[in-house]
């Protein structure tokens, strides 16, 4: 595999402080259209939780020209596909276009960049619908609960502290002026970023941005988000007794650097190596051997504007021991923190970091999305150029240096999901 890989961006910076991005690719005709905004859950306050979701339903629910839900049966008469998420860092919007018709996503997009309609009715109705996700997807889905509780155990300063759809009573006291200001605060040109990845020449996408973009009025900038995390002063621990829950489940939480530490390439491969896939240790001890799990997995939220988290869980067999579970996930940190790994599981961990990074850039979509992050989290895509030398540069020591620095019991916080009978 190449040590190195060269994504060929071409950019421009409107007047009005838009930033466009193209990459061109000729090899399908099709094109990805996406808009980011710098606006996450981060950006909210405590009483306002989920106002950003929220927002993102609303985009959807028509502007001054366009009536509600027109925006995506316009794009589906154009054989388009389109939708929305909104995470804690950045609110994106996209859509996948036949190359001849990615010009309808520009007038669209535009259009409800500065022109949204907020009416009440509309409002009520969607902050309904909004709610009763939170209750299907969170409050209903156990795993989902405790996750969420580890975050607010983990965060106590930091706006990670809170979800992203937000807490089910502030969700039902955000109000339609709140959501006007939220809208005029972040959703300018100003504070966007627009990027176009497929078969089209960049010459004419700066053409057509200007064309629809250009005018469009910059606003203040958006306040900066001050909040840091202190350091943890010792191990938390959180536990969510369920009637929902079938099986017990743990997880393990240590505070990380994000990317652009420069420890992200260690963190990424030791949360491989400890919980990725079935050769990984915690699925080679507690499914294959202790036959203690059903499952396991790590995560390492490294593409986050703020320090995140890399988390271990397992989910436990029935009538196993959740505290057996999370002895033996402990002592595999440790086993780790050790250096107790050989070079064959070293070199494996890098590939399938590699790998997974290489697959990650295989379509229009997936390019345009790993662009529009990294330009969104302010460290550019030039990141990517790389990414691959630095991975391959890991050396053992850096891997049992950045475990020892960061999987410890004082940076931990633990969660534990405890099924309840009915009575």
């Amino acid at each position: 595999m190449a040590g190195t890989i060269h994504i060929d961006v071409k950019s421009r910076v409107l007047s009005n402080g838009l930033r466009v991005l193209v990459l061109e690719d000729h090899t399908t005709p099709t094109v990805t259209l996406q808009v980011w905004y710098k606006v996450g859950s981060r950006n909210e306050v405590s009483g306002k939780t989920g106002i950003s979701h929220l927002l993102e339903h609303m985009m959807f629910k028509g502007t001054h020209k366009y009536g509600p839900g027109e925006f995506s049966k316009i794009v589906a008469r154009n054989g388009g596909v389109d939708n929305a998420f909104t995470s804690r860092d950045y609110t994106a919007y996209f859509e996948n276009w036949a190359s001849d018709r990615w010009v309808v996503g520009m007038e669209l997009e535009s259009d409800r960049m500065a022109h949204l309609k907020l009416d009440q009715q509309e409002f009520d109705k969607e902050k309904q619908v909004v709610m009763e996700e939170r209750r299907l997807r969170t409050e209903d889905d156990p795993v989902s609960l405790l996750v969420e509780e580890v975050f607010a155990t983990a965060y106590k300063v930091h706006p990670y502290h809170w979800p992203v759809i937000g807490w089910m009573e502030d969700v039902a006291n955000i109000t339609l002026d709140d959501l006007k200001r939220h809208y005029e605060t972040y959703y300018a040109p100003n504070n966007a970023i627009l990027v176009v990845v497929g078969a089209v020449k960049a010459e004419e996408v700066f053409s057509q941005a200007e064309r629809y973009f250009g005018s469009l009025p910059q606003r203040l900038v958006p306040p900066e988000v001050t909040s840091k995390e202190p350091a943890q002063c010792g191990e938390k621990r959180v536990t969510v007794k369920s009637t929902e829950a079938r099986l017990p489940f743990v997880m393990l939480a240590y505070h990380t650097p994000s990317i652009g530490s420069g420890e992200e390439y260690a963190l990424g491969i030791l949360t491989y190596m400890l919980g990725e896939g079935k050769s990984s240790y915690l699925y080679r001890r507690l499914v294959y051997e202790e036959k203690a799990a059903i499952f396991t997995s790590a995560r390492y939220h490294s593409m986050s504007k703020d320090p995140g988290l890399l988390y271990l869980y397992a989910g436990v067999v029935p009538e196993g021991s959740y505290k057996d579970v999370e002895v033996m996930m402990r002592e595999e940190v440790a086993r780790l923190k050790r250096g107790e790994f050989t070079k064959e599981d070293l070199e494996k961990a890098k590939n399938q970091v590699k790998a997974g990074f290489v697959y990650g850039l295989d379509s229009n979509f997936y390019r345009a999305m790993t662009i529009g992050r990294l330009e969104t989290l302010n460290i550019g895509y030039h990141y990517l150029d790389t990414y691959l030398e630095r991975i391959a540069a890991v050396k053992r020591g850096d891997v049992v240096e950045a475990a020892e620095r960061y999987l410890t019991d004082k940076n931990l916080t633990v969660g534990i999901l405890v099924p309840e009978k009915t009575e």
